[in-house]
């Protein structure tokens, strides 16, 4: 898998980028099929300087994304990462039924 990291208008930390390498390496337990994953790093200039962490995983036959906004980059990455754990079961899941009704079909057939 392809991790790329990107951040705008800084220069994030290696403790950030290791941080989320580790956190996308662990949604691997959840489906394997993950080809690449990009990640970007941005913040609002505002007040209170609103932290924003999105992530895009590239699955087979689709793409997957997951933002995050809040006060801090690793509680925003905690939150794209959580976003991201339910769209990959719901992914799966989606998969798994499809070809169950297939292997149905052939069975019927048979």
């Amino acid at each position: 898998m392809n991790i790329k990291v990107t951040s705008r208008h800084f220069k994030s930390h290696k403790f950030l980028t290791d941080y989320v390498e580790s956190s996308i390496e662990e949604l691997t337990h959840f489906y394997d099929g993950i080809i690449n994953a990009e990640v970007i790093f941005s913040y609002e200039k505002s007040r209170n300087s609103v932290k924003i962490a999105e992530i895009t995983l590239s699955v087979y036959g689709t793409i997957l994304a997951g933002i995050g906004k809040s006060e801090d980059f690793e509680k925003s990455v905690d939150m794209a990462i959580a976003k991201l754990k339910t769209r990959l079961k719901k992914y799966k899941e989606k998969l798994h039924s499809k070809d169950r009704k297939g292997v149905r079909r052939m069975r019927l057939k048979e």
